[in-house]
């Protein structure tokens, strides 16, 4: 039976994230830039940019996810961390901004915003194990709320697409949904 483990994702882990991310970045060559900066300065960055950007980020700490492995292979990443960390996630035009704006700056209001699941791990339940470590690293780094804001329906369980999760992971850790700004897309929360 394979053992999944997860850590939080420090300087010595990155020649892992990398490996997971894959050549080309994961989601479309994101490497999980998406909630981290405005799409105009995105947008002109490449693959290379995004991939220094995160790097430097991960090197500066504190950790913003955290890794999971089964049997030492990493096969998944979470990104979560306080919502001041995602400032894109926290926008007024988003269907994951915060229900008070003063939560965008609370270090102990916490954003699940990203996850990746290697391709050949989507569909076996690594999206359920690398959540419950997101709670747990969260609760150790002091969170009081932790959000995600997922999706309710995919065309596929195993789709790319679905790189905020999915409703069923939420609400079998236990997230109840606090608002719903979009068909598909609610707000859920876990109170810490």
């Amino acid at each position: 039976m394979e053992v999944f483990t997860a850590y939080p994702l420090t300087p010595d882990r990155w020649d892992d994230f990398k490996t997971l991310f894959g050549p080309s970045g994961a989601c479309y060559g994101c490497w999980c830039t998406y909630f981290r900066m405005p799409a105009a300065e995105r947008k002109v960055l490449d693959g290379e940019a995004k991939k220094a950007f995160i790097h430097r980020r991960i090197e500066a700490g504190p950790p913003p996810g955290v890794l999971g492995y089964l049997d030492g292979r990493p096969i998944a990443w979470v990104q979560v961390g306080p919502r001041s960390d995602v400032p894109q996630w926290n926008s007024p035009r988003t269907v994951s901004r915060p229900l008070d704006p003063a939560d965008a700056e609370d270090p102990s209001v916490w954003a699940v915003s990203c996850f990746f699941i290697g391709a050949r791990h989507r569909g076996k339940g690594a999206s359920h194990d690398i959540l419950g470590a997101a709670v747990r690293f969260a609760r150790e780094g002091g969170a009081r709320v932790l959000e995600g804001c997922p999706m309710e329906r995919a065309k596929q369980s195993k789709s790319l697409g679905l790189y905020v999760g999915s409703l069923r992971i939420f609400e079998a850790a236990g997230f109840k949904e606090v608002a719903r700004r979009k068909d598909g897309r609610p707000l859920m929360r876990l109170e810490l």
